[in-house]
This record gives structure tokens, sequence and C-alpha cells, in this order.
């Protein structure tokens, strides 16, 4: 259930801060919230899955602390890139 290398540009084109951002928050958030995008689908297909639904909401919980990070340290940032992913 990786994402591709293409999959990955797409989604952090936007949120980058250089040509070789792979840390910042907003591009963590971007993959993070890729994934769990992803991984819902996979999840509503096989119901069942309780392996990887317990994955799912890790990955819920480390997006959420990072946006909480993103805010305490720059909420222009935070707000911007809660518009550019729709959440």
């Amino acid at each position: 259930m990786a994402l591709t290398h293409a999959q990955k540009d797409r989604v952090t084109k936007e949120v980058k801060r250089h040509e070789k951002d792979t840390g910042s928050p907003e591009y963590q958030i971007a993959m993070f919230t890729e994934k769990i995008k992803k991984l819902t689908a996979h999840l509503k297909k096989n119901k069942q899955d309780f392996h990887s639904r317990r994955g799912l909401l890790k990955m819920v919980s480390k997006r959420k602390k990072l946006f909480s990070y993103l805010e305490s340290t720059n909420e222009k940032a935070a707000k911007a890139i809660r518009k550019k992913l729709d959440l």
C-alpha cells in the first residue's frame, strides 16, 4: 500500500518548501493525508482488516500531532495546508 513516486509528487508538489523537502510538517501532513485516504478506501472493502485499522489510527494521530505543532509554530501555514488538503 505504499505510494508511488508519481503519487508523492502529485500530492506534495504544492506544499514543499524547497526542491528536496521531505521533513517539513507541511510535507509530512500531505503524505499522511494521502496514505490515510488510500487506507480508508482499502478498509471500506476489507472490514475485517483490524491490523490495517490500527495503522490508520496511528497515522491519524500522528497527523493530528503534526497539525498541532504547526499551529503552535506557524499558524498561517497550518491554515493554508488545511485549505489545500480540504481538511
